[in-house]
């Protein structure tokens, strides 16, 4: 098994960036190299797979007998995580569709992370083959990677999961029905009942979003066209309205008197009739039907009023 004499202490040729990020590049020098026991490998990306499997056989065995922390430990360690790179590159292809903008980088990173967990767990005694236990955490981290921030909307990985299943589900029960699965349809299929589908497929919407911005007309003629989606959606609410009345009305009720005070909540709070609000005023229903038309009229100028500095308005009094 050819070795080379030579030492490199940075990335060797071809590793990206984000490699180099995860994988550390010691300078693996001749004297750790000896001590370990081990042949000193100088390009451990480039040898065929063949004898990075068989070569890896030794380097854990060895492995298992160094003290983690040490310089032999670390020339070791870092040297099967090259030499078994390629399992990486090689789970990464399943997931090349799913990688925009650079993000088949991040992906090699994080099915990196998945190798080396792999590496430290591996235990060379059980005479399994390490790309066995390797394959299973280099997905299952990629796969973590894509359920945790390709989400456009946070949910449950509980909701998350049963996206995947009723996407299954539907896949195959449109081969086996031939036609599109109702809602009924996918909860018999997956034990499930009825909310818990339309749950899941309410959850999937979370999965991508849509800009506002964009245009609307390559949907379709119509009202649509040459608008964004933010033109064509949404409405005016009326509670709005009602909300900034009383944002405006709230001062002017402070600056009534008690008594104006006590006479608006009896009416409108309380719902009292004006005799009723004569009687525990002690004034006589006309007089109460007088102020309060002469006190609503003043509240409904001053809210239509321009803002202005403020001023006391003509309190009414009882003769």
């Amino acid at each position: 098994m050819p070795v080379s004499a030579s030492t490199s202490s940075t990335a060797t040729p071809g590793t990206t960036t984000a490699e180099a990020a995860v994988l550390p590049c010691p300078r693996r020098t001749a004297d750790a190299a000896r001590t370990a026991g081990l042949p000193r490998i100088d390009e451990p990306r480039e040898m065929a797979p063949a004898d990075a499997r068989e070569l890896s056989k030794v380097f854990f065995r060895r492995l298992r007998a160094l003290e983690e922390g040490t310089p032999e430990y670390q020339y070791v360690r870092n040297t099967l995580i090259e030499m078994n790179a390629s399992l990486v590159q090689y789970a990464v292809r399943r997931f090349r569709g799913r990688g925009e903008n650079g993000d088949i980088e991040d992906i090699v990173q994080v099915g990196t992370i998945g190798l080396i967990k792999a590496i430290d767990r591996f235990d060379p005694d059980r005479e399994n083959e390490f790309s066995t236990l390797a394959m299973p955490y280099i997905t299952g981290e990629i796969k973590r990677h894509f359920r945790d921030t390709t989400w456009a909307v946070r949910v449950p990985r509980r909701l998350q999961e049963l996206r995947i299943d009723i996407a299954k589900a539907k896949e195959e029960l449109t081969v086996r029905l031939d036609r599109s699965p109702t809602v009924a349809d996918l909860a018999a299929h997956l034990e499930l009942t009825d909310e818990q589908v339309i749950e899941g497929l309410v959850a999937a919407n979370g999965h991508t979003s849509g800009s506002l911005d964009a245009p609307q007309g390559e949907h379709g003629d119509g009202p649509a066209e040459g608008h964004t989606l933010a033109d064509v959606m949404g409405e005016e609410e009326p509670a709005m309205e009602l909300v900034e009345d009383i944002q405006t009305l709230a001062p002017l009720l402070e600056r009534l008197s008690d008594r104006e005070r006590a006479m608006l909540r009896m009416r409108f709070g309380e719902e009292l009739t004006q005799a009723q609000i004569g009687a525990e005023l002690g004034i006589s229903q006309m007089q109460v039907s007088r102020l309060l038309t002469r006190l609503l009229a003043h509240l409904r100028a001053s809210m239509l009023a321009d803002p202005g500095p403020e001023s006391d308005h003509a309190c009414t009094r009882t003769a």
